[in-house]
C-alpha cells in the first residue's frame, strides 16, 4: 500500500476513513505509529521484551477489531492506551491472582501518610522505578495514565468504566503508596 499520503493524517482522520470508507489497509499506519509505544507500556509491566512484543501486537489487533466502538470522546491514543492497560491488568490478575481490593487490604497504608506533605528533596529515577515494581499493577496503570499519558481524570474514568470520584480516590491512594514506599525503601533524602 502506498500510504505515504496518509501518514500526515491525524489518528482520528485515519479511523474515520477506516470506519466510513472501509479503508482497512490504513490501519497499518496506526499500527506502525503505535506499536513501539504500546510495546513500551507492556514492557513496563512485564519486563520481558518478547512477551511485550506479543502483547502489543495482540492489543493492536484487538483495537482494530473494536475500532467501530471508538466514538471520539477522547483521542485515539487515549482509547488505545486504555485497551492496553486493561488487557495487561486482566492478564496479570488472572496469572497472579491479583484482585485489587484484597491486595489493598493486605498492603494497607498507615493512616498518617499524606503525600501532599511529603518532602523528597531529590528523587532518583532508578529508585522510583523500584518503587513502581512494588505497587499493584492497577495503581501503576492509573499513575501512568495520569502522569505519563496525561489523561484527565474524566478520560481515565471513562476508559476504566468507573466514576471520576473513584479515580480520584484511587489516584490519591496510589500516590500515597508511592511516597510511603519511597520513604520506607530509601529514606527521606
Amino acid at each position: 500500500m502506498d500510504d505515504m499520503k496518509f501518514r500526515d493524517l491525524t489518528d482520528e482522520q485515519i479511523v474515520g476513513k477506516i470506519i466510513q470508507e472501509g479503508k482497512n489497509e490504513l490501519f497499518e499506519v496506526l499500527y506502525d505509529r503505535y506499536l513501539p509505544k504500546v510495546k513500551d507500556k507492556c514492557y513496563s509491566f512485564f519486563k520481558d521484551r518478547q512477551k511485550s512484543e506479543e502483547f502489543a501486537s495482540d492489543i493492536l489487533s484487538k483495537s482494530f477489531e473494536k475500532l467501530d466502538s471508538f466514538k471520539g470522546r477522547s483521542s485515539f491514543s487515549s482509547w488505545l492506551y486504555s485497551i492496553t492497560y486493561n488487557t495487561v491488568i486482566d492478564y496479570l490478575r488472572k496469572k497472579k491472582q491479583l484482585h485489587y481490593p484484597n491486595w489493598n487490604q493486605e498492603n494497607e497504608l498507615p493512616e498518617i501518610i499524606d503525600e501532599t506533605d511529603a518532602e523528597i528533596s531529590e528523587i532518583s529515577y532508578e529508585n522510583l522505578l523500584q518503587v513502581f515494581e512494588k505497587i499493584h499493577p492497577e495503581e501503576k496503570a492509573l499513575l501512568m495514565m495520569k502522569y505519563q499519558d496525561s489523561l484527565s481524570v474524566k478520560e481515565i474514568a471513562v476508559s476504566l468504566s468507573t466514576s471520576e470520584d473513584a479515580i480520584k480516590m484511587r489516584l490519591k491512594r496510589a500516590r500515597t503508596r508511592v511516597v510511603y514506599l519511597y520513604f520506607k525503601m530509601f529514606g527521606p533524602d
